[in-house]
């Protein structure tokens, strides 16, 4: 099993850990008899220095995209045949994050080297992301940007409007689809457009709706990036006030911070300004001291065609890889605000128009998680995805509706604290009656 990255990588990939989703209880793939490998994709983040500086090295870039996957592929495999006398039967790849990313290019680069990969929240249409992310960060630079408090405020006016529409009053907005439509953050305006002493942290500023509706917009390019795309979906609505503990969270870690965006970007602003702002100075304009407010993509169209190239994972072909026997399955977190999970639910989408529903559903499911942050907080999030791959992989028993759990993180017991059917999408979970809190309670339905 070869996991994948994070991030910018640049950070040695051993093999030790749980894979992505995976429950505390568990053994570890290691534990369960696999060779497990990883690869920093071929550069070291050094402390004190932005995590894109190796982007202005060509070779170095080239290798982040996608060949570093291959090559340590293809050298763990020489090594495993050195030391047990003939190469794996299998191969997969598990992978978060840009790890999600890393396995879609493998299916899409490299149909023949993997039998099952598991792709959960890939930061796929990479280019779009980055400049989406920047965009929603300098709308909040001066007036647009939101305090915690109000992040709280919001948060709670999502839930009022949304989270009895699944028959249940649990705190969980399970339709986020539904519920980008049904909720206006218009609706929280002050009175006179402004805040003052009386209204304090109870209501947004024009400046702070426009920011809102910013995040939820469509990007759109001048032109088309690979594959055809030529936007970036807009992000969904929910867990906006997931509390924000290291690179987990709501908006506060990933959108706001706890300070307005600044330049260079601060420690203390949301992550996705510091990839996003640094990506822009140094993989798109490959300007170190570039002030992002003045960046204009049209001057760099060039550079972003052949970034496009390179990163974005969003070819839909996937006919070699199904052909081989391949089985891949994704999983979108729907309170992602680290990347838009529409983003692979419409890549997923444009698999099937091209291959067909039916062809699709042979070798490839998409899975959704409502009320489920980036890296897993928020709602129920836990699943052995690895046993649902393993077992269609080499035993043929294709995976339908799961079980995802939330589990108490200290050991031993691990207890589980609430539990949810992870739905195929478009389906999403429905409330019959009982626990709210007992995965029995709910069903899936579109």
């Amino acid at each position: 099993m070869q996991y994948g990255g994070g991030g910018f990588n640049g950070v040695l990939i051993t093999g030790l850990a749980l894979p992505p989703a995976y429950p505390f209880d568990k053994p570890s793939s290691l534990a369960r008899g696999f060779v497990t490998y990883g690869t920093d994709s071929g550069h070291e983040t050094r402390q004190g220095e932005p995590p894109q500086v190796f982007a202005l090295n060509d070779e170095a870039f080239e290798n982040f995209a996608h060949r570093a996957y291959k090559k340590v592929r293809d050298a763990a495999v020489t090594l495993m045949e050195r030391a047990y006398g003939k190469k794996p039967e299998k191969l997969y790849f598990m992978g978060t994050s840009e790890g999600g990313r890393e396995g879609l290019t493998m299916a899409q680069r490299y149909p023949d080297d993997f039998d099952g990969i598991f792709a959960r929240v890939p930061v796929i249409n990479w280019v779009g992301l980055q400049h989406a992310g920047t965009r929603s960060g300098l709308v909040t630079m001066g007036d647009g940007w939101i305090n915690p408090a109000q992040v709280k405020l919001v948060g709670d006016a999502v839930r009022a409007a949304c989270d009895k529409a699944d028959g249940s009053d649990d705190a969980l907005v399970q339709n986020p689809v539904a519920c980008k439509a049904a909720f206006k953050a218009e609706s929280l305006r002050c009175a006179s457009g402004k805040t003052d002493d009386k209204t304090g942290d109870q209501c947004l500023t024009d400046a702070q709706i426009k920011a809102i509706d910013t995040l939820h917009a469509t990007y759109k390019f001048p032109f088309e990036l690979a594959n055809g795309l030529d936007d970036y979906p807009g992000w969904g609505v929910s867990g906006e006030d997931t509390p924000a503990v290291g690179p987990t969270g709501g908006w506060v870690a990933w959108w706001l911070g706890t300070a307005p965006p600044a330049q260079p970007p601060a420690p203390n602003n949301g992550i996705a300004w510091i990839y996003g702002a640094g990506g822009i100075q140094y993989v798109f304009a490959r300007d170190p001291k570039l002030d992002v407010t003045t960046y204009k993509l049209e001057e760099h169209k060039a550079r972003l065609l052949e970034v496009s190239k390179l990163m974005d994972s969003t070819d839909p072909d996937l006919s070699r890889f199904r052909a081989r026997g391949g089985r891949l399955i994704m999983l979108e977190h729907m309170a992602d605000y680290a990347q838009s999970p529409y983003a692979g639910i419409r890549y997923f989408e444009s698999v099937e128009r091209k291959l067909g529903k039916t062809e699709t559903a042979e070798f490839a499911r998409l899975y959704t998680a409502p009320g489920v942050d980036h890296v897993g907080s928020g709602a129920p999030a836990n699943v052995d995805m690895l046993s649902a791959l393993v077992d269609w992989v080499e035993k043929g028993k294709a995976p339908g509706d799961l079980e995802v759990t939330d589990q108490k993180v200290e050991a031993p017991s691990f207890a589980v604290l609430r539990a949810l059917p992870l739905c195929r999408w478009p389906a999403w979970p429905h409330y019959k009656s009982g626990s709210v809190t007992e995965a029995s309670s709910f069903a899936c339905a579109p």
